[in-house]
């Protein structure tokens, strides 16, 4: 509901928004093109008389004193027949340069304020003006969604180009959009009424005048009680009227002056709806402020930039939406699966799965979240794949489904399996996922098999969960989906160090350089490699980072590995096809804590490259397990260059076919105490490797943390313990 009261708007609306948007920021500039051009000197402690005495030496024919907002002072005057106006010194009253409007300006106010139209234009611009409120606040609301709540939305944004861009400027001009588009509003309400302007309350004009001739205008009390800074306007009275006044207008309120006693005849101050109106027409226009006119115009060239990319994504989402073929109905599918998105990208994954259940001969129903109703009769299995959208809520497509499954239960038994889609950057990471996993074993499910999660979309988790799942249905099933196809970069092969081949296990460090320009990336990232003639790209994390100049990995060789056997083969100059894919949740947080490393095997890649690039020598223990230490010792010699030059504080390897055979987890068990001490000192632990690894370590430190009354649960929503696992 709220992506389509954000997103409704816009589509309709877009041509007269950016109208509005491009128009105000070009008439934004002119308060600062004034202040800048505005060559009068200080006007001191000049009151109006004084200006007026000065001016009339010059101005015989003077009819009108006008001081802008930005301080230029104008005059208004016939001599000798000839009309003009000119820009005077206040110190000395003489005339600097003629004034003339910009006639440019005044057609871009009518175009912004009524579109050419008059009073029924008005309106229109106040209907682009509310559109505008409702894009803005409906936009915030969005974005806040999207990073995970209100204390996130500063932190860095992720997406596709039209995406970031979209977010970005939206973050950075919608203060700006929100104040013009109520200020404008307003605008428009006091044009038709709607809200008073004190434009009302005038003062009552003199019915009559001191008798005699007219004084000298600088000596008229009034005026010389007028400070000049409080001047907007001094119109004189008529020459051919000897019962005619000055008319007097300040920032307080307004007057008449009379010409021979030089009294002030009638005055009325400027109510407080007066003041609001004042206040406002100065926050929407910047008269006056001319570095928020600035801003202002800043903020609304952002318009034209958000409109196009909002009518990208929108275009898009409609491109990416479900196109699901031999979608069988729901009450003969033997198969149903429901899905969960925010942006329609889940979608593509359902419609590979409900692809390869097709082609292995089952009748598969794919339908939203939103339209579970229990009416699957003959279904033997139900999988949702379902997204998180922002601090751990439903995404739109499955907004409804808690409800509708507490309303239509569930058939007894019914096996079922949850895949989760999110980002590992969140700290609610799959959480609504892990809901529905809870509601519908509440519901009296059996799950086929656990719940799993995808991190960003990665096609090779998501394959791995096919293969499992294939297990359980009794035949394979091959599931290649990417995303979005990446965009690759040629890599050269320019070094490489072989380990492992004694103990059956050859492992090798390649290091390759770029062919062109790499985006920037550190230690800890994703490098996406295609292997030839296959659309599904692996992972491997980087054991190096941009400074390093070259591109690092570590790869084990598997047994009928297609990607690690390709690397395996390549030779020293020849090229590969990657891509680099950020990871910036696994890394070191800044500051000065102790870092605790820990892996197994090729996971010592990115920990490496972490210490590589400790040159601060903040205090870092790495403990790591291998095979055997006269054959697969991984970058020994580099870590004692690292532990003599301090990089590294300790290290602490386990060989599992060592005399003294150990892993990992039992280091970890004979350090506790040292551990415990690191953690009370506020260490952040870092652990990369295989997913068996990974639970041995979290099993082995719950039982080190126990006595502080912790566990790694704890630590994980602490942001200071994070996992790169395969």
């Amino acid at each position: 509901m709220l992506r389509q009261l954000h997103s409704l708007p816009g589509l309709i609306a877009a041509l007269l928004v950016m109208l509005l948007a491009i128009s105000g920021a070009m008439l934004s500039v002119d308060p600062a093109l004034e202040r800048l051009n505005n060559t009068s000197t200080a006007i001191g402690q000049v009151n109006v008389g004084q200006l007026a005495g000065r001016v009339s030496s010059h101005f015989p024919g003077v009819e009108q004193i006008q001081r802008t907002a930005s301080g230029t002072l104008i005059v208004y005057f016939n001599q000798d027949g000839r009309v003009g106006a000119e820009k005077v010194d206040p110190l000395t009253g003489r005339g600097l340069a003629p004034y003339e409007p910009s006639a440019f300006s005044r057609w871009m106010k009518d175009l912004h304020r009524s579109l050419f139209l008059g009073t029924p234009g008005h309106g229109v611009s106040g209907v682009g003006a509310l559109l505008m409120l409702m894009l803005s606040v409906s936009g915030a609301l969005l974005l806040v969604r999207r990073v995970g709540g209100w204390r996130n939305l500063l932190r860095p944004l992720r997406g596709d180009f039209s995406q970031r861009w979209h977010a970005e400027v939206g973050r950075f001009a919608l203060l700006g959009l929100l104040l013009s588009a109520l200020s404008g509003l307003y605008m428009c309400a006091t044009t038709f009424d709607f809200i008073a302007d004190g434009s009302r309350s005038e003062p009552a004009f003199p019915d009559h005048i001191s008798a005699g001739s007219a004084s000298p205008v600088a000596s008229l009390q009034a005026l010389q009680a007028t400070d000049l800074t409080d001047l907007r306007e001094l119109v004189y009275p008529s020459p051919n009227n000897p019962q005619d006044v000055f008319s007097l207008r300040t920032a307080q309120g307004d007057g008449y002056v009379d010409p021979v006693s030089g009294a002030l005849l009638s005055y009325q101050a400027h109510d407080s709806m007066r003041n609001v109106y004042e206040l406002i027409y100065q926050l929407h226009t910047g008269e006056g402020l001319w570095w928020l006119g600035l801003l202002l115009g800043l903020c609304a060239l952002g318009v034209p930039v958000m409109s196009v990319t909002g009518i990208l994504i929108w275009w898009r989402r409609r491109q990416a939406g479900p196109n699901i073929r031999h979608n069988s109905a729901a009450q003969s599918a033997d198969t149903v699966i429901l899905v969960g998105s925010e942006t329609n990208s889940t979608w593509g994954f359902a419609n590979t799965l409900h692809e390869a259940l097709h082609q292995a001969g089952h009748r598969v129903h794919s339908a939203a979240m939103n339209q579970y109703a229990n009416d699957y009769g003959n279904a033997q299995r139900v999988f949702i794949l379902t997204a998180t959208h922002g601090d751990g809520n439903a995404p739109a497509s499955a907004s409804q489904f808690l409800a509708r499954l507490a309303e239509a239960g569930l058939k007894p038994g019914q096996p079922f399996a949850v895949l989760g889609f999110g980002d590992r950057l969140f700290a609610q990471f799959c959480q609504f996922a892990h809901q529905v996993q809870e509601a519908l074993l509440q519901a009296g499910g059996t799950p086929l098999i656990g719940l799993e999660t995808i991190n960003r979309q990665s096609s090779q988790e998501f394959a791995r969960w096919g293969h499992a799942v294939g297990e359980v249905l009794g035949h394979d099933l091959t599931l290649i989906h990417t995303a979005q196809p990446p965009r690759t970069h040629q890599l050269i092969l320019v070094e490489r160090i072989a380990y492992g081949e004694q103990v059956g296990a050859p492992t090798h460090v390649l290091r390759f350089k770029a062919s062109g320009t790499l985006p920037a990336f550190e230690a800890g990232d994703l490098v996406g490699i295609l292997p030839p003639d296959n659309p599904l790209p692996r992972f491997y994390s980087l054991a190096s980072s941009s400074q390093d100049g070259v591109l690092e990995i570590c790869v084990r060789k598997h047994k009928g590995g297609l990607c690690s056997s390709f690397l395996h083969s390549v030779e020293i100059g020849a090229t590969i096809d990657a891509f680099v894919q950020p990871n910036p949740q696994f890394r070191p947080a800044s500051g000065a804590h102790p870092v605790i490393l820990i892996g197994a095997g090729t996971g010592i890649g990115p920990l490496a490259g972490f210490i590589r690039n400790n040159k601060a020598h903040h205090p870092m223990h790495l403990y790591w397990g291998g095979r055997n230490p006269a054959s697969d010792f991984l970058y020994e010699a580099e870590l004692n260059h690292y532990l003599a030059d301090q990089r590294l504080t300790a290290l602490h390897a386990a060989f599992s076919q060592a005399m003294d055979r150990s892993y990992v987890q039992d280091r970890l068990i004979s350090d506790a105490l040292m551990l415990r001490r690191l953690i009370e000192k506020g260490a952040q632990v870092l652990v990369c490797g295989g997913r068996e690894m990974a639970k041995g370590v979290m099993l082995a430190l719950d039982e080190v943390l126990a006595p502080l009354n912790l566990n790694v649960r704890t630590l994980k929503a602490q942001g200071r313990y994070r996992e790169d696992v395969y």
